[in-house]
């Protein structure tokens, strides 16, 4: 229904215009009538009438192009304009001489006219409007003049009448095919238009990222998701800005071929997996990525996971070949220190012992490590925990000078209470350790706050970055960045986590300082 309105709004809108030229060349020719006869002091009555016609004509053609503008037109305005057409034509014949004026062809215009506006029933309509309106000008003119010819008239009468037939035959049939081949074309439109409605909500819609560039790497379209993905806005991409500034080095990709790409956004170092393919010889790039940082994350964490297993297991297995010869060793520097005492040698025997415990100690820390006793799971107030935590290490020279701030939500996890304070040492102390390796005040910051899907711990320290080569290794067996330091807490820290079901990370820069993040089940 809107689609027929809409059509036949420009129709009408056509025809209003072809009236206006018609009724313009009309004035013309009127015009050009009366210079060309007899100088005249008055117009004629035939003359004002034709005039006032005109200018009636100029009137409707006004109102019908006000209510084009407005929107407002509907079956009732073409009714009324063939019905105005036909008297049109009538008045201007019947002024001109009747069945002899130049201006019989305007019962056929009217009649074309009609046809456009309705199809086959406009056409039936303005040929019998046309044909009565013509047989009642000729009945006129033979009353005015009965001196003229019937024989003659009959003729013309037949003719033209056999002309506006033809004609509404003709004009209908076309003007069905055009209403038909608007139809269609309407319909095509429609489909078209949906079309490119899906077209783009699918390409909103997709979650991976989708950038488009014409052949001298001008970028064309970024969608939603590329825009999350690079961190850029619509305004950024509408200063024309260039592929190479988004993507670097996608353009050298070779097309059809799945590549990554490294690039630096306002959100930090993205990895990218993409694909470029040419839109035509001349219509630049199609580029479609998706952000891969979240997974490759995830694989090194799992690489690390199976260095450490592999790591922990050569612990255990050394351990074990250890411990027995070096209790074999204690044993015997035992006996030397009972059998040597007051001798030279009583001092090497007991140095013996001395490293030989040391020793074993380092051994029944590589054997936690490796198996760690399993977590005894209870609902625990973390809040609780730390708080203990921090009491036991008041009083430890490495907390002299240092700072600590806490920001402590009641909240409970499940979790054993005495691995997770294990875990809360080791990172509280490496925390310390690093602020007097940085040789300044420092401060510590931990907080226990609800993480969505679990119970978040996290432990901030002011001592600076670490080197990014460290942090691949931090939770690996014997790494150790302090002096003297055995390589195990953050491993042994890890080892917990993990026995926990839940997850440790760090983040470090020299703005910000380093924090390590515990993440827990929520209880």
């Amino acid at each position: 229904m809107v689609a027929a309105a809409a059509d036949l709004r420009v129709r009408l809108l056509w025809l209003t215009l072809f009236r206006t030229v018609a009724t313009t060349l009309i004035l013309g020719v009127l015009a050009a009538q009366l210079s060309s006869g007899a100088p005249r002091s008055e117009l004629s009555t035939a003359d004002l009438t034709s005039f006032g016609i005109i200018a009636f004509s100029y009137v409707l053609t006004l109102v019908t192009g006000l209510l084009l503008r407005a929107g407002r037109v509907g079956p009732g305005a073409a009714w009324t304009q063939i019905v105005f057409d036909v008297l049109l034509a009538s008045s201007v014949v019947f002024l001109t001489g009747g069945a002899r004026s130049p201006f019989t062809f305007l019962f056929l215009v009217s009649i074309v006219g009609a046809a456009v506006l309705l199809g086959t029933r406009g056409a039936i309509v303005g040929f019998l409007g046309a044909a009565t309106a013509y047989l009642l000008v000729l009945a006129s003119l033979l009353e005015s003049h009965p001196s003229e010819s019937l024989p003659r008239l009959g003729l013309d009468a037949l003719i033209q009448l056999v002309a506006q037939l033809l004609i509404a035959v003709l004009s209908g049939y076309v003007g069905e095919q055009l209403s038909r081949t608007g139809g269609r074309l309407s319909a095509s439109e429609r489909d078209l238009r949906e079309l490119i409605e899906l077209q783009d909500e699918i390409v909103r819609a997709m979650p991976s990222g989708l950038v488009t560039c014409d052949p001298d790497g001008v970028v064309t379209f970024v969608n939603p998701s590329a825009e999350a993905i690079l961190g850029i806005s619509t305004e950024e991409v509408t200063r024309r800005a260039r592929v190479d500034e988004l993507l670097p080095g996608a353009k050298a990709l070779i097309p059809g071929r799945r590549s990554e790409l490294r690039v630096a956004t306002p959100r930090g170092d993205r990895v990218l997996g993409l694909s470029v393919t040419p839109l035509s010889s001349a219509e630049g790039l199609l580029i479609v990525f998706q952000d891969l940082t979240e997974l490759r994350r995830i694989e090194r964490e799992l690489d690390s996971i199976d260095h450490l297993a592999t790591l922990g297991r050569l612990s255990a297995q050394l351990a074990h070949e250890i411990r027995n010869p070096l209790a074999a060793m204690r044993g015997s520097a035992q006996m030397l220190v009972g059998d040597s005492a007051g001798s030279p040698g009583e001092g090497l025997a007991r140095l013996i012992l001395r490293e030989s415990d040391r020793l074993a100690g380092l051994v029944e820390g590589y054997l936690k490590l490796a198996r760690p006793p399993p977590p005894q799971l209870a609902r625990t107030r973390v809040d609780v925990v730390v708080r203990e935590t921090l009491e036991l290490l008041r009083a430890d020279p490495a907390f002299a000078g240092v700072q600590v701030d806490e920001s402590l939500e009641s909240i409970e996890a499940v979790c054993d209470a005495g691995q997770v304070k294990q875990v809360l040492i080791n990172l509280l102390r490496n925390a310390a350790v690093a602020i007097s390796g940085a040789r300044g005040r420092g401060r510590i910051r931990i907080k226990v706050a609800n993480g969505g899907d679990g119970v978040r711990l996290d432990v901030w320290d002011s001592a600076g970055a670490l080197a990014p080569e460290d942090r691949q290794r931090i939770f690996e067996p014997f790494f150790s960045r302090a002096q003297g330091g055995t390589g195990l807490g953050l491993s042994t820290v890890h080892t917990i986590v993990q026995a926990h079901g839940g997850t440790i990370s760090v983040e470090s820069s020299p703005a910000t300082g380093t924090t390590f993040s515990v993440k827990l089940r929520s209880a």
